[in-house]
Order: C-alpha cells, then structure tokens, then sequence
C-alpha cells in the first residue's frame, strides 16, 4: 500500500490534496489544505473531488487557500527539532541520597549499577 493518502470518495484512487471538515454547529463545510494527520471525522479529497464540492442547502462551503509560505518546515519548526535533540543528548545527572535511616551506611564496594553496602 502507497504512504501517499488517497482520496475518501468511494472509487476515487487519486491522491489526496485538501481535506473537508464539517462545522454543524455553525451549518459550514470546510475546504482546506491537506491536513498533517488523517483524521477519523475529516475526509481527505483529491483536486477533481474538491473543485466539484457541494454543501447541503442552508450550508456555507468555506475554502481556504493553501498557504505558500507554509510548503516546508520554518524555521520554528526546526529549531525546537535542534532543542529537543539537544536535550535528548545532554548527559542526565542522578544524585542518589541515602534515606535518613541509612546515613551511617557506608559503600564497599561498586560493580556496574550495583552497590555493596555495610553498615558499622
């Protein structure tokens, strides 16, 4: 199966390039842009299907034009990718303290994550 989405109208094996919402409460239909994830409610259509759209009577169709500038990741989108990558290798420190009731416990030994305790 293609990663690329298809179509949602029944036969239509064209890839999808805009996905169609619906807003009942306010009567609207909405036409935008392929949406980054497929959502269960929202229906992913192809040019043909989305130029031939029709909403029942009384609805509004609202069409959002793509946004040019938005073709490729911003710069936001790829600075807080640095940051996270950043922090994902930064070295985490542990302090590890004693409970109160081992204060007088004293290490013998290490062997890996493994600790040999005495206590005098």
């Amino acid at each position: 199966m293609s990663p690329a989405r298809r179509c949602s109208r029944t036969a239509c094996g064209r890839p999808a390039t805009s996905t169609l919402t619906y807003v009942y409460a306010d009567q609207t239909a909405v036409l935008g842009p392929l949406a980054t994830y497929a959502e269960p409610h929202a229906y992913d259509l192809c040019d043909v299907h989305s130029e031939r759209l029709s909403a029942p009577r009384g609805w509004e169709v609202l069409r959002l034009a793509p946004d040019p500038s938005a073709q490729g990741p911003s710069t936001d989108d790829l600075l807080a990718l640095a940051d996270a990558v950043r922090e994902a290798a930064r070295p985490v420190q542990q302090v590890v303290r004693l409970p109160p009731a081992e204060e007088n416990v004293r290490e013998r030994g290490r062997r890996g994550h493994l600790r040999v305790l005495s206590s005098d």
